[in-house]
Protein backbone atom coordinates (compact mmCIF):
# COMPACT_ATOMS: atom_id res chain seq x y z
CA UNK A 1 0.00 0.00 0.00
CA UNK A 2 2.18 3.08 -1.26
CA UNK A 3 3.50 5.01 -3.84
CA UNK A 4 2.92 5.66 -7.56
CA UNK A 5 4.16 6.72 -10.09
CA UNK A 6 1.71 7.92 -13.09
CA UNK A 7 -1.06 5.59 -12.62
CA UNK A 8 -3.64 8.00 -14.92
CA UNK A 9 -0.35 7.86 -17.47
CA UNK A 10 -1.65 4.28 -18.38
CA UNK A 11 -5.19 5.74 -18.30
CA UNK A 12 -5.72 8.79 -20.12
CA UNK A 13 -3.01 11.46 -20.85
CA UNK A 14 -3.31 14.28 -23.92
CA UNK A 15 -3.70 17.93 -22.82
CA UNK A 16 -4.92 16.42 -19.55
CA UNK A 17 -2.07 16.23 -17.45
CA UNK A 18 -0.34 13.47 -15.71
CA UNK A 19 -1.65 12.84 -12.18
CA UNK A 20 0.46 11.21 -9.47
CA UNK A 21 -1.38 9.23 -6.67
CA UNK A 22 -0.37 6.94 -3.67
CA UNK A 23 -1.17 3.86 -3.22
CA UNK A 24 0.07 0.13 -3.96
CA UNK A 25 -0.21 0.61 -7.64
CA UNK A 26 1.40 -1.42 -10.90
CA UNK A 27 4.46 1.23 -11.06
CA UNK A 28 5.66 0.49 -7.16
CA UNK A 29 7.48 -1.70 -5.47
CA UNK A 30 4.89 -2.96 -2.88
CA UNK A 31 3.23 -6.27 -2.50
CA UNK A 32 0.00 -7.39 -0.51
CA UNK A 33 0.20 -9.94 1.65
CA UNK A 34 -2.03 -13.03 0.63
CA UNK A 35 -5.51 -12.56 1.78
CA UNK A 36 -4.92 -8.98 2.23
CA UNK A 37 -7.33 -6.29 0.21
CA UNK A 38 -6.15 -2.90 0.33
CA UNK A 39 -8.52 0.40 -0.98
CA UNK A 40 -7.64 3.41 -2.23
CA UNK A 41 -9.86 7.11 -2.18
CA UNK A 42 -8.16 9.85 -3.81
CA UNK A 43 -8.98 13.32 -5.21
CA UNK A 44 -6.41 15.38 -7.02
CA UNK A 45 -6.72 18.18 -9.29
CA UNK A 46 -4.25 20.17 -11.87
CA UNK A 47 -4.21 23.05 -13.75
CA UNK A 48 -1.70 24.69 -16.29
CA UNK A 49 -1.86 27.93 -18.10
CA UNK A 50 0.93 27.35 -20.92
CA UNK A 51 0.97 24.49 -22.80
CA UNK A 52 3.49 23.01 -25.75
CA UNK A 53 1.86 23.28 -29.31
CA UNK A 54 4.75 20.67 -30.76
CA UNK A 55 8.21 22.12 -29.32
CA UNK A 56 6.24 25.71 -28.77
CA UNK A 57 5.55 27.01 -25.74
CA UNK A 58 2.49 29.25 -25.95
CA UNK A 59 -0.66 30.30 -23.59
CA UNK A 60 -4.10 30.35 -25.13
CA UNK A 61 -6.24 32.98 -24.12
CA UNK A 62 -9.59 31.65 -25.54
CA UNK A 63 -8.74 29.40 -22.37
CA UNK A 64 -7.25 30.71 -19.75
CA UNK A 65 -6.78 28.24 -16.94
CA UNK A 66 -7.29 24.76 -17.63
CA UNK A 67 -8.54 22.51 -14.73
CA UNK A 68 -8.75 18.39 -14.24
CA UNK A 69 -10.19 16.84 -11.15
CA UNK A 70 -10.31 13.50 -10.82
CA UNK A 71 -11.78 11.38 -7.97
CA UNK A 72 -9.57 7.74 -8.51
CA UNK A 73 -10.61 4.45 -6.64
CA UNK A 74 -8.51 1.39 -6.62
CA UNK A 75 -8.03 -2.03 -5.18
CA UNK A 76 -5.44 -4.36 -4.61
CA UNK A 77 -5.69 -8.07 -3.72
CA UNK A 78 -2.97 -10.30 -2.42
CA UNK A 79 -4.25 -13.71 -4.36
CA UNK A 80 -0.90 -14.81 -3.32
CA UNK A 81 2.74 -13.38 -1.63
CA UNK A 82 3.66 -13.42 -4.95
CA UNK A 83 0.60 -12.61 -6.97
CA UNK A 84 -1.78 -9.60 -6.53
CA UNK A 85 -4.65 -8.22 -8.93
CA UNK A 86 -5.15 -4.52 -8.71
CA UNK A 87 -8.40 -2.64 -10.72
CA UNK A 88 -8.96 0.80 -10.63
CA UNK A 89 -11.91 3.38 -11.58
CA UNK A 90 -11.37 7.19 -11.95
CA UNK A 91 -14.54 9.95 -12.18
CA UNK A 92 -12.69 12.95 -14.53
CA UNK A 93 -14.01 16.53 -14.34
CA UNK A 94 -12.54 19.44 -17.13
CA UNK A 95 -12.99 22.85 -16.90
CA UNK A 96 -11.20 25.84 -18.40
CA UNK A 97 -11.64 29.93 -16.60
CA UNK A 98 -11.57 31.97 -20.50
CA UNK A 99 -13.51 29.32 -23.10
CA UNK A 100 -17.03 29.14 -23.67
CA UNK A 101 -16.68 25.55 -24.06
CA UNK A 102 -18.08 23.49 -21.42
CA UNK A 103 -16.48 20.68 -20.36
CA UNK A 104 -16.51 17.37 -19.92
CA UNK A 105 -17.27 14.55 -16.78
CA UNK A 106 -17.92 11.12 -15.93
CA UNK A 107 -16.60 8.13 -15.48
CA UNK A 108 -13.50 7.21 -17.21
CA UNK A 109 -12.14 4.00 -17.97
CA UNK A 110 -12.43 0.58 -15.98
CA UNK A 111 -8.60 -1.16 -15.33
CA UNK A 112 -7.47 -4.21 -14.20
CA UNK A 113 -3.65 -5.40 -13.79
CA UNK A 114 -1.72 -8.52 -12.60
CA UNK A 115 1.83 -7.67 -10.60
CA UNK A 116 3.94 -10.49 -10.20
CA UNK A 117 7.28 -10.75 -7.61
CA UNK A 118 9.40 -12.25 -9.64
CA UNK A 119 13.08 -11.86 -7.66
CA UNK A 120 13.19 -10.98 -3.88
CA UNK A 121 16.72 -11.52 -2.53
CA UNK A 122 17.55 -10.08 1.03
CA UNK A 123 21.33 -9.56 2.85
CA UNK A 124 23.02 -7.39 4.89
CA UNK A 125 23.35 -5.46 1.38
CA UNK A 126 19.41 -4.63 1.72
CA UNK A 127 16.94 -6.26 -0.29
CA UNK A 128 16.86 -6.29 -4.22
CA UNK A 129 13.61 -7.07 -5.70
CA UNK A 130 11.86 -7.15 -9.70
CA UNK A 131 8.49 -7.42 -10.55
CA UNK A 132 6.57 -7.19 -13.61
CA UNK A 133 3.00 -5.84 -14.09
CA UNK A 134 0.83 -6.92 -17.05
CA UNK A 135 -2.95 -5.09 -17.39
CA UNK A 136 -5.23 -3.39 -19.73
CA UNK A 137 -8.51 -1.18 -19.53
CA UNK A 138 -11.72 -0.46 -21.60
CA UNK A 139 -13.84 2.43 -21.49
CA UNK A 140 -16.37 2.29 -19.02
CA UNK A 141 -18.49 5.27 -20.23
CA UNK A 142 -19.51 6.14 -23.81
CA UNK A 143 -17.84 9.53 -23.38
CA UNK A 144 -16.96 12.44 -26.42
CA UNK A 145 -13.19 11.38 -26.97
CA UNK A 146 -12.44 13.41 -30.20
CA UNK A 147 -12.86 17.19 -27.61
CA UNK A 148 -9.28 17.00 -26.22
CA UNK A 149 -8.22 18.90 -24.17
CA UNK A 150 -11.80 18.82 -22.42
CA UNK A 151 -12.03 15.51 -22.89
CA UNK A 152 -12.04 13.37 -19.98
CA UNK A 153 -9.86 10.17 -21.30
CA UNK A 154 -8.80 9.11 -24.79
CA UNK A 155 -11.11 6.09 -24.83
CA UNK A 156 -9.00 4.06 -26.39
CA UNK A 157 -8.66 -0.09 -25.52
CA UNK A 158 -5.43 -0.69 -24.05
CA UNK A 159 -2.47 -3.10 -22.66
CA UNK A 160 0.36 -2.10 -21.06
CA UNK A 161 3.51 -4.32 -19.56
CA UNK A 162 5.86 -3.12 -17.36
CA UNK A 163 9.40 -4.33 -15.26
CA UNK A 164 9.88 -2.84 -12.24
CA UNK A 165 13.21 -3.26 -9.79
CA UNK A 166 13.71 -2.03 -6.58
CA UNK A 167 16.53 -1.83 -3.82
CA UNK A 168 15.89 -0.81 -0.15
CA UNK A 169 18.41 -0.81 2.45
CA UNK A 170 17.66 0.64 6.54
CA UNK A 171 14.47 2.17 5.30
CA UNK A 172 15.65 4.08 2.38
CA UNK A 173 14.95 3.23 -1.07
CA UNK A 174 14.76 3.25 -4.79
CA UNK A 175 12.98 2.11 -7.47
CA UNK A 176 13.19 2.25 -11.21
CA UNK A 177 10.24 1.05 -13.66
CA UNK A 178 9.27 1.51 -17.19
CA UNK A 179 6.89 0.06 -19.17
CA UNK A 180 4.94 -0.05 -22.84
CA UNK A 181 1.48 0.72 -23.63
CA UNK A 182 -0.59 -0.39 -26.61
CA UNK A 183 -3.41 1.51 -27.65
CA UNK A 184 -6.46 0.73 -30.29
CA UNK A 185 -7.82 2.97 -32.76
CA UNK A 186 -10.78 4.93 -31.82
CA UNK A 187 -14.00 5.26 -33.49
CA UNK A 188 -14.41 9.69 -33.81
CA UNK A 189 -17.84 11.39 -34.56
CA UNK A 190 -17.04 12.81 -37.68
CA UNK A 191 -15.80 11.67 -41.61
CA UNK A 192 -12.72 12.73 -41.83
CA UNK A 193 -9.60 14.07 -40.18
CA UNK A 194 -5.87 15.57 -40.81
CA UNK A 195 -2.80 13.36 -39.56
CA UNK A 196 0.41 14.37 -40.38
CA UNK A 197 -0.72 17.08 -42.84
CA UNK A 198 -2.59 14.50 -44.93
CA UNK A 199 -6.31 14.43 -44.70
CA UNK A 200 -7.64 11.07 -44.43
CA UNK A 201 -11.51 10.17 -45.28
CA UNK A 202 -12.44 8.26 -42.42
CA UNK A 203 -14.26 7.96 -38.67
CA UNK A 204 -11.48 5.58 -37.55
CA UNK A 205 -8.57 7.70 -35.56
CA UNK A 206 -5.10 6.01 -34.69
CA UNK A 207 -4.02 6.46 -31.14
CA UNK A 208 -0.16 6.13 -30.72
CA UNK A 209 0.99 3.98 -28.46
CA UNK A 210 3.15 4.48 -25.54
CA UNK A 211 6.27 4.21 -23.05
CA UNK A 212 7.21 5.58 -19.79
CA UNK A 213 9.37 5.46 -16.89
CA UNK A 214 10.57 6.73 -13.73
CA UNK A 215 13.46 6.90 -10.89
CA UNK A 216 11.75 6.81 -7.55
CA UNK A 217 13.55 7.67 -4.18
CA UNK A 218 12.23 7.03 -0.91
CA UNK A 219 12.12 6.52 3.17
CA UNK A 220 9.59 4.39 4.65
CA UNK A 221 8.91 3.30 7.89
CA UNK A 222 6.21 1.72 9.95
CA UNK A 223 4.77 5.72 10.81
CA UNK A 224 5.02 7.65 7.73
CA UNK A 225 6.80 7.37 3.97
CA UNK A 226 7.96 9.96 2.00
CA UNK A 227 9.35 9.99 -1.93
CA UNK A 228 9.92 12.34 -4.98
CA UNK A 229 9.99 10.62 -8.18
CA UNK A 230 10.99 11.65 -11.73
CA UNK A 231 8.70 10.55 -14.21
CA UNK A 232 9.07 10.01 -18.10
CA UNK A 233 6.23 9.61 -20.91
CA UNK A 234 6.35 9.83 -24.43
CA UNK A 235 4.32 8.41 -27.53
CA UNK A 236 6.32 6.48 -30.04
CA UNK A 237 4.59 8.30 -32.77
CA UNK A 238 2.38 10.40 -33.95
CA UNK A 239 2.25 14.25 -35.24
CA UNK A 240 1.96 17.72 -33.57
CA UNK A 241 -1.07 19.99 -32.82
CA UNK A 242 -1.54 22.78 -35.70
CA UNK A 243 -1.17 25.83 -35.38
CA UNK A 244 -4.05 27.26 -33.37
CA UNK A 245 -6.06 24.20 -33.58
CA UNK A 246 -6.95 21.92 -30.98
CA UNK A 247 -4.43 18.89 -29.98
CA UNK A 248 -6.56 15.55 -31.30
CA UNK A 249 -5.83 11.86 -30.50
CA UNK A 250 -2.84 11.78 -33.23
CA UNK A 251 -0.67 13.72 -31.03
CA UNK A 252 2.51 12.95 -30.42
CA UNK A 253 2.82 13.61 -26.38
CA UNK A 254 5.46 14.11 -24.12
CA UNK A 255 6.35 15.04 -20.55
CA UNK A 256 8.93 15.30 -17.67
CA UNK A 257 7.62 15.65 -14.60
CA UNK A 258 8.72 15.49 -10.71
CA UNK A 259 6.16 14.08 -8.39
CA UNK A 260 6.94 14.19 -4.86
CA UNK A 261 4.12 12.41 -1.60
CA UNK A 262 3.64 11.31 1.61
CA UNK A 263 2.39 9.25 3.93
CA UNK A 264 1.26 8.99 7.37
CA UNK A 265 0.06 5.74 8.61
CA UNK A 266 -2.93 5.21 11.46
CA UNK A 267 -3.13 1.88 11.64
CA UNK A 268 -5.26 0.45 9.18
CA UNK A 269 -5.58 3.51 7.27
CA UNK A 270 -3.21 5.92 5.89
CA UNK A 271 -3.67 9.51 4.83
CA UNK A 272 -1.61 10.85 1.87
CA UNK A 273 -0.79 13.97 0.32
CA UNK A 274 0.87 14.38 -2.98
CA UNK A 275 2.07 17.05 -5.87
CA UNK A 276 3.59 17.28 -8.86
CA UNK A 277 4.78 19.84 -11.80
CA UNK A 278 5.69 18.94 -15.46
CA UNK A 279 9.20 20.38 -16.23
CA UNK A 280 9.19 19.92 -20.02
CA UNK A 281 6.88 18.62 -23.07
CA UNK A 282 5.37 18.01 -26.18
CA UNK A 283 1.64 18.36 -26.91
CA UNK A 284 0.77 18.57 -23.32
CA UNK A 285 -0.02 21.16 -20.51
CA UNK A 286 2.64 22.55 -18.20
CA UNK A 287 0.85 21.22 -15.16
CA UNK A 288 1.11 21.83 -11.65
CA UNK A 289 -0.63 18.76 -9.52
CA UNK A 290 -2.11 18.64 -5.83
CA UNK A 291 -3.73 15.98 -4.27
CA UNK A 292 -4.96 13.89 -1.06
CA UNK A 293 -6.21 10.20 -0.46
CA UNK A 294 -6.72 7.73 2.31
CA UNK A 295 -6.39 3.91 2.53
CA UNK A 296 -7.35 1.73 4.16
CA UNK A 297 -7.00 -2.34 4.16
CA UNK A 298 -8.11 -5.28 5.74
CA UNK A 299 -7.28 -9.04 5.74
CA UNK A 300 -10.13 -10.84 4.45
CA UNK A 301 -8.71 -14.50 4.14
CA UNK A 302 -5.76 -16.03 5.45
CA UNK A 303 -6.15 -14.37 8.73
CA UNK A 304 -3.13 -16.22 10.41
CA UNK A 305 -0.64 -14.23 8.56
CA UNK A 306 -0.42 -10.86 9.54
CA UNK A 307 -0.28 -8.23 7.05
CA UNK A 308 2.69 -6.54 6.25
CA UNK A 309 1.97 -2.59 6.75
Amino acid sequence: MKQLLTFTAIIFLGMIPISSVSAQTPTDHLMMPKGTLCNFLGYSTSRWDNYWEGANKRINENIGTFKTENILFMAALGVTDKLNVMVGLPYVKTSSSASYLAGQQGIQDFSVWLKYNLIEKKGDFGTIKAFVTVGGSLPATNYNTDFLPFSIGLKAKTASGRLILSYANKGFYATVQGGATLRSNVEIDRNSFIFNNKLYESNIMPVPNAADGSLTLGFANTRFQTAVSLDRFGCLSGDDIRYNDMPILTNKMEQTSVNWFGRVNLGHLSVIVNAGKVLNGRNVGEATSLGGSVLYWVQIFNKAKKADK
